[in-house]
């Protein structure tokens, strides 16, 4: 069936929350350097200036953005929760543990999407996750 003008399809899988799935193209994931470089990484960035704080405790600079880049796309093979359709694509939510430069572990979610139309998955955002 057509999707009609101006809509977006949905893609991928409709699984319960509690079950972890691969994300599809993992292995083809883009994290794009803009998002890691002047948000993630920025003390500037109105939104993102928390995350960098976060980020800088754990060694990540601007100036060494691409040792944050391979950490997150290493949380693209990982297993994922279903985090909701969109009208974009289908989200998905990756818990787990990164491990900075300075040697310190924290908990870490790294939030993906495949877009309506593509089989391969794109970073969105990543945050603080809840200690145990």
């Amino acid at each position: 069936m057509p999707t009609p003008r101006g809509s977006f399809a949905i893609v991928g899988p409709q699984v319960p929350a509690n079950e972890l799935v691969k994300i599809p193209g993992a292995d083809r994931a883009v994290v794009d350097e803009a998002k890691v470089r002047d948000y993630l990484l920025s003390p500037e960035h109105r939104v993102g200036s928390a995350k960098a704080r976060f980020f800088a405790q754990l060694g990540f600079e601007r100036r060494n953005w691409t040792t944050l880049r391979d950490e997150l796309q290493g949380f693209a093979g990982r297993d994922a929760h279903d985090g909701g359709a969109t009208r974009f694509g289908q989200k998905y939510v990756v818990p787990g543990t990164i491990q900075g430069p300075t040697g310190r572990i924290t908990p870490l979610i790294a939030v993906w999407i495949v877009l309506s139309g593509e089989d391969f998955p794109r970073f969105v955002t990543a945050y603080p996750g809840a200690k145990s």
